[in-house]
């Protein structure tokens, strides 16, 4: 599940990078924050087992954030009872995730930096505004009487105008946390990205502290009452304990009151990790369908084309065959066949020639003149090989057409415009593919033609009295001549169809004891011929690579993540037994 979030958030960062839809940006940016955070709090799902399979306790982790120029660095430095966080008036003055290991040390932490990724664990003194990819964990000193043994984050703002640029850090530092002291003045208390903040962060189910900052004497009760109004707008669990803080003039920091000493410590009681599992299972089940919105319809503009193609190539067989299998001038295979059966046949005058051709040529010679000269000679001739050409390329220059029509109707328009300028651009290459499989299944099927034409010979020679009417025919010498012919080269398949000669043999044969039997193979090599073209030209060397074609979409533009990689991503189990989806 790890991977396929990240590959997801990866995504919509990409396609977010191009977008020129402010609307549609900001909806992007909110998914890729949930993305974010539901990927850093799985990574803190992993920290905790890997933890519980050592038998090792994980450190507490309480994350101190705010909005800007709240006074959380100040508060971070009152609860470790030091100096050990930088202060500034200037706004945005932290930009990184900054931990003080309180009663805690460095080596119990070690699982942290496989928990930040790609971020890099600093010292203090060497972070710097130019990278925000890092983050800093110092060990304090100094004992202090309001924190248990945890490690204190001191976060950057959420609501700069900078912000965004070291947005990852927050989101990470927050979904660690297993306590959350929200720290807000009397001037931002009322802001909407605070609300917001903390709407996103109630499905983490933290315990939650409020430090109320900045205040004046009088001030306390009215901005409580204001605060828990705004907590329960933006969310439902119950309104947690607040911590008025009052400025102590001589240091410039804010007073902890005394009543609120063990706060921290008490809240740590509400901390519960075997619940970890349950509640990320709830995460992903309330923002699953919302970031897989754009891959499913990526996903139905995919059926949509699958749909097309097969309505495309549907047509095509259906010009096939109005246009050759079932034209009475243009189908020549059968008559390919009976030219093959005349060479079987000892005719008189021709008898002689032929049997000294068979003596002449050897078994294996005879195999490679009939798949050599003489198939490419009549592969070149056939009038089937160029009516298959002119098919696909109506079926692409139909297919190019109806994705223009898409583009001008369909949601999906920049997709199936890719897609369009994708075809236009590989349409040539396609052609000439599919010229070359024809020309090879052309070849290919004159074994087919070769046995129709010996299972007539078979049936013939069941019919001593046809046979033998056939040997005596002069138009069956003259047919034979022709067929002769053909085999080297004198004339084209085309001409075969159109000979008197020929066309009086068939006749012949049709109105024979054998004409019921001839109409059979006939059918019969139709129908292989059918499902030759369909499969190895129409599906194997057209259909497919059309099908084949949304998986070049650019993945700065789309998602390009299949209905399989989801499939198999829902119906993943999180190893204590929970289905995440």
């Amino acid at each position: 599940m790890l991977e396929f979030i990240q590959l997801l958030k990866q995504r919509y960062q990409a396609i977010l990078a191009q977008q020129r839809n402010e609307s549609g940006s900001l909806q992007y940016q909110q998914r890729i924050d949930q993305l974010l955070l539901s990927e850093a709090f799985i990574r803190k799902g992993q920290l905790i087992d890997s933890r519980v399979d050592l038998n090792i306790k994980q450190p507490l982790q309480i994350a101190v954030v705010g909005p800007t120029q709240a006074g959380k660095s100040s508060l971070v430095n009152v609860l470790l009872n030091s100096n050990a966080a930088g202060v500034s008036p200037l706004a945005g003055y932290t930009v990184h995730p900054q931990g003080f290991c309180h009663r805690v040390s460095l080596a119990d932490c070690s699982g942290l930096q496989r928990y930040f990724g790609r971020f890099q664990c600093l010292d203090a003194a060497q972070l710097t505004s130019a990278r925000h990819d890092c983050y800093a964990l110092t060990e304090v000193a100094d004992i202090s009487p309001y924190l248990p043994p945890c490690v204190l984050w001191d976060t950057p703002d959420f609501d700069s105008i900078d912000s965004a640029v070291y947005r990852e850090g927050v989101i990470r530092a927050v979904a660690l946390a297993d306590i959350i002291i929200l720290v807000v003045s009397k001037e931002k208390y009322a802001d909407q990205s605070v609300w917001d903040m903390m709407a996103i962060l109630a499905d983490l189910h933290q315990p939650t502290i409020i430090c109320l900052n900045k205040l004046s004497e009088g001030s306390e009760e009215i901005l409580t009452k204001s605060l828990q109004e705004k907590w329960r707008h933006a969310r439902a669990d119950a309104f947690p304990d607040v911590v008025p803080l009052y400025y102590r003039k001589p240091a410039g920091l804010p007073f902890w009151p005394q009543a609120k000493q063990g706060l921290p410590t008490d809240t740590q009681k509400k901390v519960n990790h075997r619940k970890h599992a349950r509640v990320e299972q709830a995460l992903l089940q309330k923002y699953w369908q919302s970031w897989l919105e754009p891959v499913l319809e990526e996903h139905q503009a995919v059926r949509e084309w699958e749909k097309l193609v097969d309505e495309l190539v549907r047509q095509a067989l259906e010009s096939y065959q109005r246009d050759y299998l079932h034209h009475p001038h243009h189908y020549e295979t059968f008559q390919q066949a009976l030219a093959e059966l005349l060479t079987l046949l000892e005719i008189p005058g021709l008898a002689g020639v032929l049997t000294g051709a068979r003596k002449a040529l050897t078994w294996p010679v005879r195999q490679i003149m009939k798949l050599g000269r003489k198939q490419w000679h009549i592969a070149g001739s056939s009038h089937e090989i160029v009516l298959l050409n002119q098919i696909a390329e109506h079926l692409l220059i139909q297919a190019v057409d109806r994705l223009l029509d898409k583009t001008e109707q369909s949601q999906q328009a920049t997709w199936w415009k890719e897609l369009s300028a994708l075809l236009r651009g590989r349409r040539q290459d396609m052609l000439r593919d599919f010229a070359v499989a024809a020309k090879n299944y052309h070849i290919s099927f004159q074994q087919d033609v070769e046995k129709t034409a010996h299972h007539l010979y078979d049936k013939l020679q069941e019919q001593p009295v046809v046979l033998n009417s056939l040997r005596a025919t002069r138009v069956t010498a003259d047919a034979a001549v022709i067929a002769l012919t053909l085999h080297t080269g004198g004339i084209g398949v085309h001409d075969l169809v159109i000979a008197p000669a020929m066309l009086t043999v068939t006749s012949l044969l049709t109105e024979s004891a054998i004409g019921g039997y001839m109409h059979k193979v006939e059918a019969q090599l139709k129908q292989q011929q059918l499902n030759e073209v369909k499969q190895a030209l129409f599906i194997d060397s057209m259909a497919k690579k059309l099908l084949g074609l949304p998986s070049y979409l650019p993945s700065i533009t789309h998602f390009n993540i299949s209905p399989e990689q989801l499939r198999a991503i829902e119906q993943q189990e999180k190893r204590h037994g929970l289905r995440l989806l």
